[in-house]
């Protein structure tokens, strides 16, 4: 790659140079053109997935299903209400052990159980709970027994409840 310089002085004056050199930018360019039609494939990859539809159903609420109410409080800390009542992880996972126990022996053993027997856990929280608020309760209903955990949500207005 070589340069083009203007006349020495002896050789005819100064003049200016009235040539651009284009060979760096058809480089520039080409390099350019390569990494694009390296990388547009990768982007526009993507994982085949089919997501569920969304359909609105009305809850059945049956007795023996618990009710968490959850919400942060103005300080910041979680406030979880089993029923009316607050409770605290400790609480929570004294009272979901002896929840499943009663069930079970309800039912007169676990032997004589359905998984539609079993009783859920629907949880209402708030719109401005932080997730940390609403996922140690549903990590501490698991390791109770827990098998169905759900969450209890208001339609938008004017979307009417598809029936199944």
């Amino acid at each position: 790659m070589g340069m083009n310089v203007a006349p020495s002085e002896g050789e005819g004056g100064e003049e200016a140079m009235s040539e651009i050199n284009v060979v760096p930018l058809t480089d520039v360019m080409l390099v350019l053109l390569i990494i694009f039609l390296i990388a547009v494939p990768v982007v526009i990859q993507t994982v085949e997935v089919n997501l569920p539809s969304v359909r609105l159903l009305p809850t059945t609420t049956k007795p023996e299903n618990v009710s968490l109410s959850i919400r942060a409080a103005d300080d910041g800390a979680c406030e979880v209400f089993w029923g009316m009542s607050r409770v605290n992880s400790n609480e929570m996972l004294t009272r979901a052990i002896q929840h499943i126990e009663d069930e079970i022996e309800r039912f007169g053993g676990a032997e004589n159980m359905t998984e539609d027997d079993l009783p859920e856990v629907h949880i209402r929280g708030d719109v401005n709970t932080p997730w940390r608020c609403i996922g140690g309760p549903i990590f501490v209903m698991q390791q109770a027994g827990f098998t169905r955990v759900g969450f209890i949500s208001e339609p938008a207005p004017g979307v009417g409840i598809q029936r199944l």
